[in-house]
């Protein structure tokens, strides 16, 4: 299984990059983490905040493959425990298809984006900002495989 990680943005600060590699090779190949990073659309071109959002919907559309399982990433979203995350993951794994995760920029998510989703996730109460959400990502989901076999990562 493929987890993906689709992210509007890029030219993230060297401590991003390095957090989200050191959580993606502990993975192991029955469980891979690919980051997907997505241009974000230009501030200054004159466009509303809505016209924004849906050339990035765009954009993600046409990044995830087919057959996916899609779960977005708002606010909004669902709260999990660590343990109903390893519960998701082993659920996906059983599913047979990749899991593509979708954080979007810095105006949030077009709803046609929102809708498309098999499942709503929050990592935290409090707005982050977007190229955290990459690692702390890939953290609990390293978490989450890790947990679901027995390695001494987690701690209860």
């Amino acid at each position: 299984m493929k987890l993906l990680i689709l992210a509007v943005g890029n030219k993230m600060p060297e401590w991003i990059t390095s957090g989200f590699n050191e959580y993606s090779k502990r993975m192991p190949r029955e469980a891979t983490i690919a980051l997907i990073e997505i241009k974000p659309e230009p501030r200054t071109t004159g466009k509303t905040v809505a016209q924004i959002m849906e050339a990035e919907a765009q954009r993600i559309e046409n990044a995830l493959p087919k057959d996916v399982t899609r779960v977005v990433l708002d606010e909004r979203g669902a709260h999990l425990t660590t343990k109903q995350m390893a519960q998701k993951m082993s659920d996906w794994m059983g599913g047979g298809r990749d899991v593509a995760f979708i954080i979007g920029g810095a105006d949030g998510l077009h709803e046609s984006v929102r809708n498309s989703a098999q499942q709503l996730l929050a990592l935290s109460a409090l707005t982050l900002p977007h190229g955290m959400v990459r690692v702390l990502l890939a953290e609990q989901l390293y978490r989450a495989y890790s947990l679901l076999h027995n390695h001494p990562y987690h701690r209860e």
